[in-house]
């Protein structure tokens, strides 16, 4: 748990849904103003881009709320990896970002599908190196791999069980699956996660998972730990 008088909010995977995060955003300032807590944390679990139609605005709207809101961690997940990776010259990766999502977040910041496919990859990566704002890049660049509060760590993934928080690999924080998925170890804390959709929360013993695949279903979930309850938020569009 959190000390009575902290409340956190996490938000899972946004995939571009830059219009089910404003009205996420939205719900959370208005409990903030009317019951204000002495700490305060809003936490994005990374996978802020690609999939959805506007990752470009997503980054947009988090590079706007991270100047004015200093309880704003955000977390970085494997598709910002995979765009970082390409944008620092693997051209083996494209493909695979591409396939998988990246096309629609080349397309939000203008760039027409059609052309991508036309081009060698060397000339793909500097094309998306000419189009994404420096802030942006700088934004992605110092996004966080996790965030230890209280009795939670809030990571993308998940953690490789077993292994400290402070020594667990960058991949498994980004990547992580079945190992993590199906382990009912005791982690030390409870892990907060997107990365895995499901339908609803996903609330087990030692893990709570708040992706519930907003690109696709429309609907982005956050949890909100307030002292020593628990709650979930939602928007559906």
């Amino acid at each position: 748990m959190v000390a009575r008088d902290v409340r956190a909010y996490a938000i899972g995977d946004v995939h571009g849904r830059r219009d089910l995060l404003e009205q996420l955003l939205a719900r959370i300032d208005a409990e903030r103003r009317a019951a204000p807590r002495r700490e305060e944390h809003l936490i994005l679990l990374g996978d802020l881009i690609d999939r959805g139609p506007d990752s470009r605005g997503v980054i947009d709207l988090l590079l706007a709320r991270s100047q004015v809101d200093p309880t704003l961690t955000l977390l970085s997940g494997n598709h910002e990896e995979m765009l970082l990776t390409i944008l620092g010259g693997a051209a083996e990766h494209l493909g695979d970002w591409l396939r998988f999502g990246g096309e629609a977040c080349a397309q939000s910041y203008g760039i027409d599908p059609l052309e991508l496919q036309a081009m060698p990859a060397e000339a793909t990566i500097e094309r998306l190196r000419a189009a994404i704002p420096a802030a942006h890049l700088e934004l992605l660049q110092n996004l966080r791999s996790h965030l230890a509060l209280g009795g939670y760590v809030f990571v993308h993934a998940g953690i490789r069980p077993g292994i400290p928080i402070e020594h667990q690999q960058t991949r498994d924080l980004h990547w992580i699956r079945t190992p993590f998925l199906r382990s009912t170890a005791d982690h030390g804390a409870m892990i907060v996660h997107g990365h895995s959709i499901s339908p609803e929360p996903d609330c087990r013993a030692n893990r709570i998972g708040i992706d519930t695949g907003a690109y696709a279903s429309g609907k982005l979930t956050a949890l909100c730990i307030d002292g020593p309850e628990r709650r979930f938020l939602d928007v559906q569009g």
